[in-house]
């Protein structure tokens, strides 16, 4: 059985390392700092480690999944993390989305030490990860990808190795998040439109749905969330936030002039000022209902 590691059991790393497990040809063994995520991951077959350090130890392959460039920083490269405490012909997989210089400096200190890394971000959601039918987006060296590919199918129905640039996988998840973030922007004042014309939602959704105008964030944010009145996050406005962020620092740094996704940008960055980070990204429909959108 292949030693599967797991640092970060949130929202999308808890399926995914559960996924391993059920699969049954993985021994899993996962950390993270939030106890009850860990006992979740037990609860279906999962060993659980006191140490990233433990973990990396007694694993082949270490994926991660996590919030933050931060967060990615402290656990590939501090003192304690995984990058020092790797072994020879280990490989290491980054599902989170980061800036892409972190994507880089990893990847540097790897190669220092003699492992393999991708960055390989994932698309698809909460849903997607408890189903296995993610898009992985894979940045890095194709021999390393090739070995870990049978693993990576694992996660996801859409594999893509982008590029042999550690951080392609990550630009294309980032154009991916701009777009999500004017479907999602672009949905809500649609319905607004609708709500003011006295048109049924429900309606609207089956005949769009047909229709040019149809998207899967529609879907997505109508059916699962806002025909539900229901906002218990899957992706929340901060992370979306986060993610346009990065992408307007990739459009500065190659000197892009954006103006319609600075202006998206900005707009989203005074939501989540307000107060409504936590909420998912389809509670974006009640602000400008609520003309909460200014």
């Amino acid at each position: 059985m292949k030693r599967i590691g797991f640092v970060g059991l949130g929202n999308m790393g808890l399926p995914m390392s559960k996924n391993f497990v059920k699969n049954g040809n993985y021994r899993v063994l996962g950390y993270d700092l939030n106890e009850n995520a860990e006992r979740l991951l037990q609860e279906v077959g999962g060993g659980i480690s006191p140490s990233i350090a433990e973990v990396v130890e007694n694993s082949e392959v270490v994926f991660t999944s996590l919030p933050s460039t931060k967060a990615v920083e402290d656990v590939y490269l501090g003192d304690d993390g995984i990058v020092e405490n790797s072994h020879p012909d280990m490989i290491l997989v980054d599902t989170s989305t980061v800036a892409p210089e972190m994507n880089q400096k990893i990847a540097e200190a790897a190669d220092l030490k003699g492992i393999g890394f991708l960055a390989a971000p994932v698309s698809g959601g909460v849903i997607g990860a408890e189903n296995q039918t993610l898009t992985v987006m894979v940045g890095g060296s194709k021999a390393v990808y090739e070995k870990v590919l049978p693993t990576l199918k694992v996660l996801g129905e859409n594999i893509f190795h982008v590029d042999e640039q550690v951080d392609s996988g990550t630009t294309v998840k980032l154009i991916n998040n701009l777009l999500i973030g004017f479907y999602t922007a672009g949905v809500s004042e649609a319905l607004h439109i609708a709500n003011k014309k006295n048109i049924d939602l429900d309606d609207l959704f089956s005949m769009l749905n047909v229709s040019y105008g149809q998207s899967r964030i529609f879907e997505r944010n109508y059916k699962s969330f806002i025909s539900k009145s229901d906002y218990n996050p899957g992706f929340t406005l901060k992370l979306l936030l986060k993610d346009l962020g990065f992408a307007m620092e990739v459009a500065e740094q190659e000197a892009l002039d954006l103006p319609i996704s600075r202006a998206l940008f900005d707009r989203y960055q005074e939501v989540v000022t307000a107060g409504y980070g936590d909420k998912d990204m389809a509670y974006l429909y009640e602000i400008v209902r609520e003309k909460k959108w200014k």
